[in-house]
Order: structure tokens, then sequence, then C-alpha cells
């Protein structure tokens, strides 16, 4: 049983566990046995983070179905490895030696000698912006629907936004509140913490400390690439979305200018694996639904709750390039050498992910036959894949083959590519073996 076993079979217990939860006649607002089916992909869709459904939470579900939804959210927003560990500080339970390298494996993180103080540090932040969120809504849904069901939408949505996951109790998701300003900054707010990682808010957190110190600490190279490299996508989403959609007038075409420049904006945030809209992407041109599928699979940052490719393994390979380019023989970023484990670790997170989207589009093409346009299963695809819950409407009339596809692309996104395939062929054996370099053509 490897670290990536175990991992990859703690959210397949969780997921199961969900769906039997959800099958209950409680869980459904008709009292009535739910679809094995539907009970299984709400709950792979909540456990992986994603948000694509295939019947309307809001009122297939009742409000006990709703809240182990957001359960289940919560639990795979903070990780399997995270919830574990918390539960046993809770249970006072020491950590091995085996659970510490499982922790790092998680985080790809050398946390091994702080791995208590770790876990408490982000159930922390969880909790304090999930209750910041809750806050921040509370007034405007308690002023629409009453003070009870305003507190419950107001949680459930900040839950579900902090941790990337995309699930609304709303039928049109957070279409009706296209032009607030008040709700689209708090939940864009929410999405861009959640995703920028636990480690970018930590570190932010004790840089923020320092300062009443003679000396401040200085950030690391995860925090300036994540950093730089989320507002560089924010502004360039913004501006993409602008010039491909501010003519259609299914979409930005009937919006004021400002309500146009907060609608972009929120596209820009949500599609880095978000899930919430507030446009209809059914109605999007081919165009937008093309930069879509680009900032979905990039995704969100590596510990945080969105999934993709990861705003970091993008970094590496552009850097790769540019060294490429200009003739040098190591990538730089920031004053600080990459070394070739982690140029490998970001090639091969490329090249598996893009097989993975190319095999599942090619799967959906079969299952569906003539069904729907081809970009539409592409961008299913890719939404599945990076755990966004994204779509053009089409998920629900998927056939229960495909919505099967759909189920485990969700569920190799959230636990990752590269742990999925270390648990199916184990750990590489070690080696002593060198072998003699020989030229090869390329490009």
């Amino acid at each position: 049983m490897t670290i990536a076993r175990t991992i990859c079979l703690g959210f397949v217990a969780v997921i199961l566990l969900g769906t039997s939860l959800l099958m209950l006649p409680i869980s459904v607002s008709t009292g009535e046995w739910n679809s094995p089916l539907v009970a299984l992909f709400t709950a792979t869709s909540a456990v992986c983070v994603t948000g694509l459904i295939v019947v309307d939470t809001g009122t297939h579900f009742s409000v006990w179905g709703q809240a182990f939804i957001l359960g289940l959210i919560q639990i795979g927003g903070l990780g399997y490895m995270t919830t574990t560990t918390f539960l046993m500080l809770i249970l006072r339970r020491r950590f091995d030696l085996r659970q510490k390298v499982a922790i790092q494996s998680s985080f790809d993180r050398p946390f091994r000698q702080g791995s208590r103080h770790l876990m408490r540090s982000i159930l922390a932040v969880t909790l304090a912006f999930e209750l910041l969120g809750t806050l921040g809504l509370f007034r405007t849904f308690a002023s629409q629907y009453g003070v009870g069901q305003g507190l419950w939408l107001a949680t459930f949505h900040s839950i579900s936004a902090w941790n990337n996951a995309g699930f609304s109790l709303f039928p049109d998701s957070l279409v009706r509140y296209c032009g607030h300003w008040w709700v689209n900054g708090v939940i864009c707010g929410l999405i861009i913490l959640g995703g920028i990682g636990y480690q970018v808010i930590l570190e932010l957190f004790l840089w923020g400390q320092s300062l009443r110190r003679p000396v401040r600490l200085g950030f690391s190279l995860n925090f300036k690439v994540v950093m730089s490299t989320t507002l560089f996508l924010l502004v360039l989403g913004w501006l993409a979305f602008g010039i491909t959609e501010f003519q259609n007038p299914m979409t930005l075409g009937g919006l004021s200018g400002p309500e146009q420049l907060l609608t972009t904006l929120f596209q820009s945030v949500t599609t880095r694996t978000a899930g919430f809209n507030t446009l209809d992407f059914g109605q999007m041109g081919d165009a937008a639904l093309v930069v879509s599928l680009g900032l979905m699979l990039i995704g969100a940052s590596p510990s945080g709750t969105g999934g993709g490719i990861k705003t970091t393994t993008l970094r590496i390979l552009l850097n790769c390039t540019r060294s490429t380019l200009q003739g040098r023989e190591r990538a730089v970023m920031y004053g600080r050498a990459l070394s070739n484990t982690l140029i490998f670790k970001a090639i091969a997170v490329l090249m598996g992910s893009g097989i993975t989207v190319g095999l599942v589009t090619f799967l959906l093409a079969m299952t569906e036959p003539q069904k729907f346009p081809f970009l539409h299963l592409l961008f299913e695809a890719v939404s599945a894949f990076a755990t966004v819950g994204l779509s053009t409407g089409i998920t629900a009339d998927f056939s229960a083959w495909g919505q099967g596809i759909l189920i485990l692309t969700m569920y190799i996104g959230r636990v990752g590519i590269l742990v999925f395939i270390a648990a199916l062929i184990g750990d590489p054996s070690p080696s002593q073996v060198q072998y003699p370099e020989e030229n090869l053509l390329v490009g």
C-alpha cells in the first residue's frame, strides 16, 4: 500500500460513503430513494470539488441532502490526507513517519517536522475565510429569502466558493446576480484565495507579522510564481472575455458597461476551476469557449482547492521554452535555477493531462454520437478533468456511459494525474544504471 494508493483509495471511500448518504430518502426532496447513478455522480462531483451536476441541487435534494453535499465538498476541498490528519489531531493520536510522508506528498512540500502546526493552520484559515464569506453573503440573501434560508444560502455558497466547488442552490447558478457587485466581489474573493493555496496565504500572513520586526521575511519562489501568474491570468481572461463576447446579445450584449466589466471579470475568475457562472456558457461563442478551455486547463495553484495543471506548471514550461530559445542550458526563475526533476515533473503533468483529456473527449464522442458539438464535448472533458464544473448545459443529457466517463475523469483530476498513475504502477524501483548520452533531432 503505497502513499499514492492510500490517497486514491481514501477518496474512493469518501465517494462511496457520500453516494450511500445521497441515496437515502431523507436526502431527496420527494422522500424517495435516489437514483444510484445520480447519487454517485453528485458525490463524486462534490468530493472532487468539481460542480458538474445532472440534477438541480436546490430542488432535487432536501436540506439533509444539501448538508451531505456540503460536507463532501469540505472534505474534498481539504483533501483526504488533511481531513484524516485533522481527525487524528482530535483523537490525539501521534503521527508516524508514513503519515508524515503522506502529508508531504499531498502538499508536495517538506512539512514533516511541523505537520501538526500545518494542519491547525490550514483548518484555521479555512474556517476563517468561510465564516467571513458567510457573513459577507448573509445580508444580501437574508433580505431576499429571510433570515433562516438566507443563512443557509450564505453558508452553502461560501463553502462552495472557498473550495472552488461551484455547487449552487440556485437553478441558474449565479446568473441572477450578474450585476450584483457585492455578491460577485465576495464570491470572487473566496475563489481566488481558495485557489492560490494555503502556503501562499500562510506565507503572506507571516510576512505581515514580520513587518513589525527589524528584519522582514522574503517571499519564496512559489509565492512569487503563484501570485504573478494568477494576476496575469485574471487580467488576460478579463480582456479575452470582453473582446470575444461584448457583441453577443445572448451574453454581454444586453448589459451596461459597468455590468460587462464585472461579468467578464467574474468569468475570468470562475474558469480557474471554480464552476460558478453569471453568464450562460451554452450561449457563448466558440472563441469565448476556447478562452475558457485554456483557463480551465491551467487551473489554480498547488495546495489550493482547485484543479488543472496548476499555475506553477505553466510557468516552468514557459521558462524552459524561453531558456531554450535564448540558448541557455538551465531554466531560471526569479534568480533561482530549476532542477531537472522539477522540469520532468511539469512535462509529465502536461503530457498526462493532455492524453487524459484527449482520451476522455474521444470516449464521449463515441458514447454520445451526433448529439452534441465536438467543442462542447471537449469543454465537458476539460471541465471534469480540471475539476471546474462549468458546463454548456449538456451534462444532464449524457447517457449513463457518458456520465460514468465524467465520474472517472473528475476523480482522476482531483487526486492528480501523477498520483493516479503512481497508484496504478506502484513505486519505481531504484536503479544505479547510467546510460550513455546520444543526440536526437528535435523540432
